[in-house]
C-alpha cells in the first residue's frame, strides 16, 4: 500500500483510529493490497504495548502464531518468525522450545513491524469525526487541525485502564497496574502494600513483590473478591472456543444469553497462568521456611469503599460468603482491576450512525461492523458482549482484519475459515 500525500479532496478507502495490536495487524495485512488505500493514525509517539507489565519472565499467554498476521498470512514479511529472522534470534527461539514470546520481546516485535509500514502515522489525535451526507465519507480531524476523509473507519482505540467506582476520586499515590513497572521501587519503599484484583496482572505483580519481600521488609496484602485463585481454562476442547463456528453460535444467541455467558466466560480468557499460581505457592513455600512472612492472601473479599488519610489508604472490605464488613490499612496501593472499553468522544458528531443495544453498548454486527449501513464504521476488540472470547483474543486478531478486509474490499482477499473445530456448539 503506497503512502499517498494528503490532499483536501483526497478520500482514502478507509482510516483506521488508534494502533493496538489488532489496528496494527490490519495495518500489516493491508500493507501489499493495492486495492486499498488505508491510513492508520495513533496520538502516541511510537508503538507502546502494556510498558508497565514489561516484568522479568513474563510472557504472553498465547502462541507465537496469535502474531499480527500468521494465522491470516503465513508468508507475510511481518510475521513474528521473520521479526525472529531479522534480528538474528530465530534458532535461539527455536532451541528455547517455549512458543510463548516474552512480553517484552512481542512489544518489540510490534514496534519492528510498524517501523516497516507506510501507512501509519505516530504523533496524531484525533479530536472529532463527523459525516458528510453528500459525499458519503467520514472526515476525521486531528489535533493539528489536518483532516483525513474516508469512505469507512476502523476503531482500534483499545480498552483503557479501568478505576473501580469505590477508587473513584480517591488521593494519593495509588497506581493501576499499568504503570507497575515505573512505581516499583516507589512501592517498595513503603511500609505495606495492598494489591487488588484476581487475574494474571494481579498475579505477576504478587509474585514479583514476593520475591523481594524479605529484602525490602514491606508487608503485602493481595485481595479479591473471586471465592480463589482461577486458573485460565486452556484445554484444547476449550480452545475451540476461540474459532469462527463458535463466534457464529455466540453472536446468534438473543442478547441477555450473551451477556449471562459474558460473565460466565471470564476464566476462558482473565484467570492465571496455571504454572505461574504453582510458582506462588512454592514461592510461599520457600519463604516461609524461615518463619512466617508478612503477607495475606484474602479472597472472596469485594472493595466497597476506600479513602486515603495520613499517607494511608483504608480500605472498606466485604468478605462476601460469610456477610461481614471489615478495614484493611496499606501505605501502598495497586489496583489490577481490568480495563473497560469507552467510547471515544472524538465519536460525539457520528453517534446517530452507530448501533448500540439496550445497555448502551455498541450493537456489533457479525462483520464487526458498528454503524446504521453495517459496512462502514468497524470495531476492534470490545466486542466480547456479541464476539466473546474471541473479542479480546491475540489469535483471533488476524481471523477478524482477514474478514474486515473482506467487507472493506467486497471480495475476499484472505481466505476466511468458516469450520475448524471439532465440536459442535449449535444444535
Amino acid at each position: 500500500m503506497t503512502a499517498l500525500p494528503e490532499a483536501s479532496g483526497h478520500v482514502h478507502d478507509f482510516v483506521g483510529i488508534g494502533l493496538g495490536p489488532f489496528n496494527l495487524g490490519l495495518a500489516c495485512l493491508t500493507e501489499p493490497i493495492a486495492a486499498l488505500d488505508g491510513l492508520f493514525l495513533e496520538s502516541k509517539p511510537d508503538f507502546a504495548w502494556h510498558s508497565g507489565m514489561f516484568l522479568e519472565g513474563a510472557h504472553l499467554q498465547t502462541p507465537f502464531m496469535s502474531d499480527l498476521v500468521t494465522l491470516a498470512d503465513p508468508t507475510s514479511p511481518y510475521s513474528f518468525l521473520n521479526y525472529l529472522k531479522e534480528s538474528g534470534r530465530l534458532y535461539s527461539f527455536y532451541i528455547r522450545e517455549n512458543f510463548y514470546p516474552l512480553r517484552v520481546e512481542y512489544d518489540d516485535y510490534c514496534r519492528w513491524a510498524a517501523s516497516k509500514l507506510s501507512s501509519v502515522r505516530f504523533s496524531t489525535t484525533v479530536t472529532e469525526v463527523t459525516y458528510d451526507e453528500a459525499a458519503e465519507v467520514y472526515a476525521v480531524r486531528t489535533g493539528a487541525g489536518d483532516v483525513h476523509r474516508a469512505r469507512r473507519l476502523v476503531l482500534g482505540t483499545g480498552t483503557p485502564p479501568h478505576v473501580p467506582e469505590a477508587c473513584a476520586g480517591l488521593g494519593g499515590d495509588f497506581i493501576h497496574n499499568s504503570r507497575y513497572a515505573h512505581h516499583k521501587r516507589e512501592l517498595q519503599a513503603k511500609k505495606s502494600i495492598t494489591l487488588v484484583g484476581s487475574g494474571q496482572s494481579a498475579a505477576e505483580i504478587y509474585h514479583d513483590l514476593l520475591g523481594e519481600i524479605d529484602v525490602h521488609g514491606y508487608e503485602l496484602n493481595w485481595v479479591t473478591r473471586s471465592p480463589r485463585f482461577f486458573p485460565l481454562e486452556y484445554t484444547k476442547l476449550t480452545l475451540e472456543m476461540t474459532s469462527p463456528e463458535y463466534v457464529d453460535y455466540f453472536h446468534a444467541l438473543p442478547e441477555p444469553t450473551r451477556y449471562r455467558l459474558q460473565d460466565q466466560q471470564k476464566g476462558l480468557f482473565k484467570g492465571i497462568d496455571g504454572e505461574l499460581i504453582n510458582e506462588i505457592f512454592d514461592l510461599l513455600y520457600q519463604k516461609n521456611l524461615g518463619g512466617r512472612v508478612p503477607t495475606r492472601l484474602l479472597t472472596n473479599s469485594s472493595l466497597n469503599s476506600a479513602r486515603h488519610q495520613d499517607g494511608t489508604y483504608v480500605l472498606g472490605l466485604r468478605q462476601e460468603e460469610q456477610g461481614k464488613d471489615y478495614e484493611l490499612r496499606s501505605e501502598g496501593l495497586i489496583l489490577a482491576t481490568g480495563y473497560r472499553y469507552a467510547e471515544p468522544e472524538f465519536l460525539g458528531p457520528v453517534r446517530d450512525r452507530l448501533r448500540y443495544d439496550s445497555r448502551g453498548n455498541f450493537d456489533v454486527a457479525r462483520n464487526y461492523s458498528v454503524d446504521i449501513t453495517g459496512r462502514g464504521v468497524f470495531l476492534q476488540n470490545a466486542g466480547v458482549h456479541t464476539h466473546s472470547v474471541t473479542s479480546p483474543d491475540l489469535g483471533m486478531g488476524a481471523y477478524r482484519n482477514a474478514y474486515i478486509i473482506r467487507e472493506l474490499l467486497g471480495t475476499e482477499y484472505y481466505p476466511v475459515e468458516k469450520t475448524i473445530a471439532f465440536q459442535e456448539f449449535a444444535v
